[in-house]
């Protein structure tokens, strides 16, 4: 057998990359022996393992290494067992934050795994990787993070974390593997806060890395052929005057260097937005940049008891401020199953959040990771949730089974009809005028497609059920309801195209086409499929020009709609 190294990491989506596995090679390259043989493999949890385990051992490696996390670790058990069984002499070894802080039990129940690195592993691979191919017994007085089996008894060390900054994973060989896909970028590691939920506040304190090198990483991911390049960095703007200088970097260099194609994402703690911060935000390039703020709950209570400090007013005032600048896309965040927060609780809570005008509200479910305070204290967080990945929580002491599963329906009508931009037109009309709240909305409507909405029904459906469904209240006017959901597929459909219950002949149109046509304002660009249609209740006329490529001016990459344009029909001659 070779001194062949493979690193494996299975990604939850083909779209998706990883940057652990590249920062385990470039430590490999860094501090390893010149004798290791080291290459990435990267695939996806819905590959075929047992090709993927042939693939593998076809470069007869001494050692496979693994990356887990919770929505990959049992493929990769079941990948790790594959590749045993064929060479069991190649050494298995499993890293990252979902064996990091279980290694006893892993070690325990899968004879298939010889060794887990707990924590950081640039440094702490390479030296596990040196002593096995050299012949030599690892052990873990020698080596930091290791876990192992020892004399019948697993021995188990406390995570290692690195102090100084871990060797640039961005290779040549990394960005060409890229292939257009969603990269990631690391400016920092580490994480100011302790959310009990969390792992990230156990990385140590935060530590910045050189910003001239991320400028230059920044470059270089931005011409790789990706559309979105996402920081990791958990808090992104705990260095105020850090995000500033990044932040104007990208917008400086943005069309130049950065092709203006790109989205930048970046996590952030929304009450930490200074003015100086907002202002930069202000003045970044439309579409250049994306913003998720987890918000997780507006209980005070809650936040007290997961050891969450937020100024929740100056969070409020300074979510709206990023939505009114209009040249971004914002999303934030609740959880479901926090402590404190009942069925009540989180609807108070969704209801604040919705009115903050976000352009995406995501309801998380929580989730009990493997070194998390809630996990690890059991009594101060009473909760019942599943055993294996991704530990979901089914029921609190004040969250009922059957209340989580309500929130689910709620969390999928939610994103149907609101997340995914296709009823903004409607969806604010029915909001603005039926006697409910958002979340009481949801929750009937999700009531009335509950049969549907649990498997895949087809889009023009779900608006057919939509329309019939908020067209019966009395507040509702069925003929304005139309008419807005006609805008709404001008808006988001390309070329224009509408379900059955929706169209409708109008002789006017071809009328209004032509008069359109005429006019040099109102001329259709070369290339585009207009679509026109006359609102007889709101006394207007609709046109869209969509099927344009995407860099045009006429689609807009913050939200992914196009551009409507309306008419007084006063204006036009029929």
């Amino acid at each position: 057998m070779m001194n062949n190294v493979i690193i494996c990491m299975l990604n939850s989506q083909y779209i998706h990359s990883s940057l652990a596995p590249w920062c385990l090679l470039s430590g490999i390259k860094e501090y390893g022996s010149a004798d290791i043989h080291a290459k990435v493999i990267e695939s996806n949890i819905n590959t075929d393992i047992k090709k993927l385990a042939c693939d593998i051992i076809s470069d007869t490696p001494a050692i496979v290494g693994f990356c887990c996390y919770i929505w990959n670790i049992d493929k990769v058990k079941e990948l790790c067992r594959n590749i045993k069984d064929r060479i069991p002499g190649c050494v298995t070894v499993l890293g990252g934050p979902e064996v990091s802080y279980n290694a006893k039990e892993i070690l325990s129940e899968n004879a298939f795994v010889d060794f887990i690195l707990s924590g950081e592993g640039e440094r702490t691979f390479p030296m596990l990787c040196d002593t096995v191919i050299s012949g030599n017994t690892p052990t873990p007085d020698s080596i930091p993070g290791l876990c192992m089996r020892k004399k019948g008894e697993i021995c188990v060390s406390e995570p290692f974390i690195e102090n100084s900054q871990p060797p640039s994973p961005y290779t040549e060989e990394y960005l060409d593997a890229l292939n257009g896909k969603i990269c990631y970028i690391e400016s920092s590691r580490g994480c100011p806060f302790s959310c009990a939920f969390c792992l990230s506040g156990r990385c140590g304190s935060v530590r910045f890395f050189d910003l001239e090198q991320t400028k230059q990483e920044i470059l270089k991911l931005s011409n790789t052929g990706t559309k979105t390049v996402k920081f990791i960095d958990r808090t992104f703007n705990a260095n105020r005057k850090r995000a500033i200088e990044i932040w104007k970097f990208i917008a400086g260099e943005y069309g130049k260097k950065i092709p203006s194609t790109v989205c930048f994402h970046f996590e952030i703690g929304g009450d930490l937005l200074s003015d100086e911060c907002l202002d930069a935000i202000s003045k970044m390039p439309k579409g250049s940049i994306q913003l998720e703020i987890g918000i997780q709950s507006f209980n005070e209570k809650t936040l007290d008891a997961i050891n969450r400090k937020t100024d929740l007013a100056h969070l409020c005032t300074n979510i709206k401020k990023l939505t009114s600048f209009g040249n971004m896309h914002t999303h934030i965040d609740l959880i479901a199953g926090l402590p404190f927060e009942d069925y009540n609780s989180f609807k108070e809570s969704f209801n604040k959040a919705f009115s903050l005008g976000a352009n995406m509200l995501q309801l998380g479910f929580l989730k009990l990771l493997h070194g998390s305070e809630m996990r690890d204290k059991k009594e101060k967080y009473p909760c019942e949730y599943n055993t294996t990945a991704p530990y979901e929580v089914i029921s609190t002491p004040w969250l009922g089974y059957s209340e989580i599963e309500k929130l689910k329906l709620i969390d999928a009508v939610n994103d149907k009809i609101s997340n995914s931009g296709r009823f903004i037109y409607s969806l604010e009309y029915i909001l603005s005028n039926i006697p409910l709240t958002p979340f009481d909305t949801f929750e009937k409507f999700g009531e009335y497609i509950k049969d549907y909405i649990k498997s895949p029904m087809p889009f023009f459906d779900l608006a057919e059920r939509y329309y019939s469904f908020f067209s019966s209240f009395s507040e509702i006017d069925k003929d304005i309801l139309f008419d807005k959901m006609i805008c709404d597929f001008f808006s988001h459909s390309r070329y224009g195209k509408l379900p059955v219950f929706l169209k409708r002949k109008d002789a006017r149109v071809k009328k209004i086409l032509e008069f359109l046509s005429k006019n040099p304002t109102t001329k259709k660009p070369e290339n585009a499929v207009r679509a026109v249609a006359v609102l007889d209740s709101l006394d207007t006329i609709v046109y869209c020009d969509s099927g344009i490529c995407k860099q045009d001016d006429t689609y807009f990459k913050s939200g992914g709609h196009y551009r409507l344009n309306f008419i007084k029909k006063e204006d036009v001659e029929f």
